[in-house]
């Protein structure tokens, strides 16, 4: 068990990629945490690990060595059906592809996971047209994602992550492929999700948007350079 109360920590966390006989060390001895309820940001040099970082925590993939706890739980001692249960239903991810099913609603796209999350289907609507009310899609929720703007589609993407109210919710460059007006919708509603308890962790490499979080984590070449106090503490 971890001794502190952290939502979210890595313990001289290490990865490393190998490609026949070349071996790439990318990750070498993070240690990171987030408090319950902290809004972090990753921020660091196109290739330094900030997204590596990101799928070791949220146990998308597996560290070389190293230990991490998840609200104060030895997540790298837990077996991949553990691991997979904690994807599932205690984190949420918006990543810069939306991944949306491209032949169902944006009201579909949020409720299928619901589903297989085991809720009745009336359940599960009303927790989708929750979500979708809440990052301003309520007027949208019966249009294909061809339909809808990039930003738009980000913004389901955010509803399904938030439906089923994640410990966690993790951000890899959420705003890449939008355009200014739609980014700064997006950190809007993490802005808003972070002022209701969410705990969010955020790869971003724009420090507009980096600034608007509680604290920027910079990484470069594998290792943490430093944790600062964001700045920017606009209402």
């Amino acid at each position: 068990m971890s001794e502190t109360n952290y939502m979210l920590e890595t313990r001289d966390l290490e990865k490393t990629f190998k490609t026949g006989t070349v071996v790439t060390p990318v990750l070498k001895g993070i240690d990171f945490h987030v408090a319950n309820g902290e809004w972090v940001s990753i921020m660091g040099r196109s290739g330094a690990g900030k997204s590596t970082l990101l799928y070791q925590m949220s146990l998308l993939d597996e560290p070389t060595s190293g230990e991490i706890y998840i609200d104060g739980r030895e997540a790298h001692t837990l077996t991949e059906r553990e691991k997979m249960r904690m994807r599932l239903y205690e984190f949420g991810f918006v990543f810069q592809e939306y991944a949306l099913m491209p032949e169902l609603t944006a009201l579909e796209n949020v409720v299928l996971p619901l589903l297989m999350k085991r809720f009745s289907y009336d359940a599960a609507r009303e927790r989708a047209k929750s979500a979708l009310g809440r990052v301003g899609l309520s007027a949208r929720l019966g249009n294909l994602p061809s339909a809808l703007s990039g930003g738009e589609q980000q913004r389901v993407s955010i509803a399904r992550a938030i439906a089923e109210r994640p410990e966690i919710l993790f951000a890899d460059e959420p705003t890449a492929n939008l355009d200014h007006e739609s980014s700064d919708v997006i950190m809007g509603i993490f802005r808003e999700l972070h002022s209701d308890g969410q705990t969010i962790v955020m790869v971003t490499h724009e420090e507009e948007y980096g600034a608007m979080t509680e604290r920027i984590v910079r990484i470069d070449d594998g290792r943490v350079l430093s944790g600062e106090p964001a700045s920017d503490k606009r209402p």
